[in-house]
């Protein structure tokens, strides 16, 4: 269900309850699958009887109706794959997380100069223990074979890093830094480019294996963003170790500089 906390600006909805959110702003007609949405709206006081929405959600709504700057962040763990990230506006920044199994999201406003700080939460970036000797650590093989690893690991459960790479003919390498695997997590951010059209997009994208024990690894190959049908199992694989310190500079490195936005936040 969704839900309101006025007290701390805080929302729960779900995509769907965004949607009906976003029709009501430009008076379009709501479909029937969206009927339980609206309803749910209702019998919690986001939108009165009227359609009216609340005075609270204007915020939100006027930010996800004209975003300059859209970051998704993707976690894929134990319990499937969360989607989070943040939508910066002309004159707010939301962000909004999920939780492993359920629709809602729950979204807050962020200061401009935090966000950073909350994409990095997103992830549980965290200072690590990693040494200097093993920062650069790389290690290569093919997109095939990750799959094998991680399909052997959780068809069979855990087992040597040795044995479990000598099955799939993988690096042994690989099998133990897989073996300590926690998630893996994508983030990319997209805005619009000079020309404002939907074809003409800045975009720029870093995926991670947080794996505990064994550090921070940055997937540089295949490099993101990875467009659909781009990679196959024979496409190559590389990984390199890092610091979380390095992390913070990539995640605030994906954001656009003011002069790659449409809109100067500094003439308003």
């Amino acid at each position: 269900m969704p839900a309101m906390d006025p007290a701390r600006r805080r929302l729960r909805l779900s995509d769907a309850h965004i949607s009906v959110l976003g029709l009501l702003v430009e008076e379009g007609a709501l479909p029937d699958e969206l009927s339980q949405a609206h309803s749910q709206l209702r019998a919690v006081g986001i939108i009165e009887e009227d359609d009216k929405i609340s005075a609270e959600l204007f915020p939100l709504v006027s930010t996800l109706m004209e975003p300059h700057v859209i970051a998704r962040v993707e976690t894929t763990g134990p319990h499937g794959v969360t989607n989070s990230g943040a939508v910066v506006g002309n004159d707010f920044v939301f962000a909004h997380e999920g939780w492993p199994g359920e629709e809602e999201s729950e979204y807050v406003p962020v200061q401009p100069e935090m966000l950073v700080f909350a994409l990095s939460r997103m992830v549980d970036l965290h200072q690590d223990n990693t040494d200097a000797a093993d920062v650069g650590e790389e290690i290569v093989s093919t997109m095939g074979l990750l799959d094998a690893v991680l399909d052997r690991m959780e068809a069979e459960g855990a087992d040597e890093p040795a044995a479990v790479a000598e099955d799939v003919d993988a690096p042994v390498r690989l099998a133990e830094v897989l073996s300590q695997l926690n998630c893996m997590w994508r983030m990319t951010v997209v805005w619009p480019g000079a020309k404002g059209t939907a074809d003409d997009l800045g975009v720029s994208a870093l995926a991670v294996w947080d794996c505990g024990l064994e550090g921070y690894w940055v997937r540089e190959a295949p490099a993101e963003p990875v467009r659909e049908g781009q990679v196959d199992a024979s496409s190559e694989l590389k990984v390199r170790r890092v610091t979380a310190k390095e992390l913070w500079e990539r995640i605030t490195d994906l954001l656009p500089d003011q002069d790659q936005l449409l809109v100067d936040q500094g003439d308003k």
